[in-house]
């Protein structure tokens, strides 16, 4: 295994010699560039939310790069981070704001810090538009919105009133996907969204938790309502016909089976299922499918034959990255992250 580097990094700035203006920076290195980004959430409201970043020959190894780089803190639950060309999006969901910076240097660049309650997630569709899932008050079921993003002013432009518990999107096809969880509840819906309005919404199963694009068809894997609620469900992989807008498979687990995780490299599904990460062959789907590696993970991703899982271990102390090789199923790197590792990048 190559010798890992913890260090802490400066971004340095080469300053132009030009008489106009001295203080306007020539160039900025891409520190962070072709590499593995994780957003730490952090411990619930004590904000010390970040990220890690691993470089692709897995050789350098950095902690905490956006206070290194400005001297603050992202603030408290650091929920996600979304990317419009060399621009990442951090989405702070209890500090109700969101840091923008360089993708590869991690300079901070503006902040959107009104308009956002309880915000979730961003995507962009390219353009000057972002969207931004928001729960508003978790325990109000009405009043749930995304919110559009001016990109030029990094301010909110408008807002789209959704059902409640908006969680990820993904983009296909210029329209807006959204899964909707539940927030603090349970729900059942994806929200497919065109321009500033809710062009369908979709009934898949309980708690749709993640989503993958292939072609022409969306897959919802969705985790069915736990036992806690009195009303237990189970899990099912929703096939959705991006060309209708229509279920056109639904695949069903046991009852008490409660997937989360969904990720996909190729024509394989991967998932996360009661300790063990399950791999499905979209060319003919039978759940669960193979089960392939022991492992109850915060999160996966799948890329070019490797599955990346993110281990938040007891969610108190420092979680962990572990790579494995998808041909033979063997873990072959493992780092440290922050605590509670929650969403996996790649910066290419």
């Amino acid at each position: 295994m190559k010798r890992i580097i913890f260090m802490t990094l400066t971004v340095l700035l080469f300053v132009s010699c030009s008489s106009d203006d001295d203080n306007q920076p020539e160039y900025i290195p891409a520190a962070f560039e072709k590499g593995i980004l994780i957003t730490n959430e952090g411990p619930f409201n004590n904000g010390s939310g970040n990220i890690t970043y691993i470089s692709e020959d897995y050789s350098t190894v950095v902690q905490n790069i956006f206070k290194n780089v400005n001297g603050s803190n992202l603030g408290n639950i650091v929920q996600s981070m979304g990317f419009q060309d060399n621009i990442a999006y951090i989405v702070v969901s209890n500090s109700q704001k969101i840091e923008i910076a360089n993708r590869y240097t991690f300079q901070r660049i503006d902040s959107v810090t009104t308009g956002l309650v309880n915000p979730r997630y961003f995507v962009s569709v390219g353009g000057n538009k972002g969207y931004v899932s928001n729960w508003g008050d978790p325990n109000d079921n009405t009043d749930d919105y995304l919110a559009v993003l001016d990109l030029r002013t990094n301010t909110v432009s408008a807002t789209i009133p959704v059902a409640f518990g908006p969680e990820r999107m993904v983009v296909a096809n210029n329209k807006i996907y959204v899964a909707h969880q539940g927030a603090y509840g349970q729900n059942n819906l994806i929200s497919v969204i065109s321009g500033t309005t809710v062009e369908s919404t979709i009934p898949v199963g309980d708690v749709p938790n993640s989503m993958v694009v292939s072609g022409n068809t969306l897959y919802v894997l969705c985790g069915g309502n736990p036992s806690y609620t009195g009303s237990e469900t189970a899990g099912s992989l929703v096939k959705i016909d991006l060309a209708t807008g229509q279920v056109s498979q639904t695949f069903s687990f046991g009852t008490t089976q409660h997937p989360t995780s969904l990720t996909m490299d190729g024509a394989k599904l991967f998932y996360n299922l009661d300790g063990k990460v399950y791999k499905v062959d979209t060319a003919s789907i039978s759940l669960p499918g193979a089960d392939i590696i022991n492992g109850n993970f915060y999160t996966l991703q799948a890329k070019d034959g490797k599955l990346y899982a993110a281990d938040a271990k007891d969610y108190a102390s420092r979680g962990s990255l572990i790579i494995y090789d998808l041909s033979t199923n063997q873990q072959i790197q493992e780092f440290e992250t922050g605590i509670v590792p929650g969403g996996i990048y790649f910066n290419e």
